[in-house]
């Protein structure tokens, strides 16, 4: 164990990560032999217990600290906090599964330590770095992903889409207050989020094989990367979680329309029951989906999403009220009938966003 000072903060995110931590600690151990670290393990409340395991290994090795987060989740939020709760001047960021090479480690410190750099990125597409054996269609989302940056990303870099990087202290304060802690992709985020384009170096690695575990990347994560490329284009206009609930809200529009077609016209059922049907299958399909993309990071299960669920469809109904009445008064007072209904949508869904954000994710979420 060394003496040295801490000169260099590892933070890495996990979620269902047990399998690898200890094996992660004896790597960065001989990696970072003669330099002073500390590795700061954020977890989103594991069900296999990752953070329980980082506080054993805690106890044994003073340089594993754990940082434990109930009730929300979100890769980009972990790395963000995890910095900020070190001390380091050097701070990097990395997996848990060993799929970035801890040995280049020592490399970007070297450079960054040299005084001409702000961020030192490990890169999979500079020359001498490779993909290894990865799947080919994660290569190429990847890739598309990467092109799909240069529209928040100004700055020439091979792979703004790294998860292994290294930083200034001065760096992160710099753009902190900028970023939006979406998605998982938070290179890019400080990358977009920058007031001055950085000073950037790149270092090749090869991307290697998961030690343990699966892999979390899903068709939710696609989404979240589209948010916080939507945050950095709009975010400062709109906030993009209003965004998302307002398309989510068009889906619901189809699913009410088509539920009402099939019972009313297709089973012959009486337009009340219709109308009640679609009203409450809308409500449901709309807090579903947002609970999983919009609210992805604050996301209800068990018992959590039956009572998110009811106090989602209570906000709704009063939303509703609220779009009639705002609509029909317009209306009265010799106002167009469409601008009249769009004023009463408006009304209704930034009333639905606010309402529901509060009471039907935060609030929930932080319950036992």
């Amino acid at each position: 164990m060394s003496d040295h000072a801490t000169e260099l903060s590892v933070v890495v995110p996990t979620f269902n990560e047990r399998g690898n931590l200890a094996e992660l600690v004896r790597r960065l151990d001989l990696s970072l032999d003669g330099i002073g670290w500390e590795l700061i393990v954020v977890d989103d409340d594991s069900p296999d217990r990752t953070a329980a395991l980082a506080r054993e290994l805690a106890e044994r090795d003073r340089r594993v600290r754990c940082l434990e987060r109930i009730g929300r989740r979100g890769l980009a939020s972990a790395c963000i906090e995890g910095m900020l709760a070190s001390a380091a001047p050097y701070l990097a960021v990395m997996d848990a599964d060993m799929q970035h090479d801890e040995t280049r480690l020592p490399e970007m410190l070297r450079l960054l330590k040299a005084g001409n750099l702000d961020v030192v990125v490990g890169s999979r597409y500079a020359a001498g770095g490779a993909e290894g054996t990865r799947n080919k269609t994660r290569s190429s989302m990847t890739l598309t992903a990467n092109r799909l940056s240069r529209l928040v990303c100004r700055q020439d870099v091979s792979d703004p889409m790294s998860g292994f990087f290294m930083l200034r202290r001065e760096t992160m304060e710099q753009v902190v207050r900028r970023l939006s802690g979406m998605g998982f992709k938070i290179l890019l985020d400080i990358l977009a989020s920058a007031p001055a384009p950085l000073r950037i170096r790149e270092v090749p690695y090869t991307f290697k094989e998961r030690f343990a575990g699966e892999s979390k990347l899903d068709t939710s994560t696609l989404w979240e990367y589209g948010m916080l490329l939507a945050d950095k284009l709009v975010g400062r206009y709109v906030p993009v979680r209003f965004l998302s609930f307002v398309l989510v809200g068009g889906g619901g529009l189809v699913v009410h329309f088509a539920v009402l077609t099939a019972l009313l016209k297709g089973a012959g059922v009486s337009f009340e029951i219709s109308q009640t049907s679609a009203t409450i299958g809308a409500m449901v399909f709309n807090y579903s989906v947002n609970n999983v993309l919009t609210y992805r990071d604050m996301r209800l299960r068990g018992w959590r999403w039956l009572r998110g669920l009811t106090t989602f469809m209570l906000a709704c109904g009063m939303g509703a009220v609220a779009n009639v009445g705002v609509a029909s008064t317009l209306f009265e007072r010799q106002t167009g009938w469409i601008a009249a209904a769009l004023a009463g949508i408006a009304v209704g869904a930034v009333w639905n966003y606010v309402v529901t954000m509060e009471y039907t994710w935060r609030r929930v979420a932080r319950t036992k």
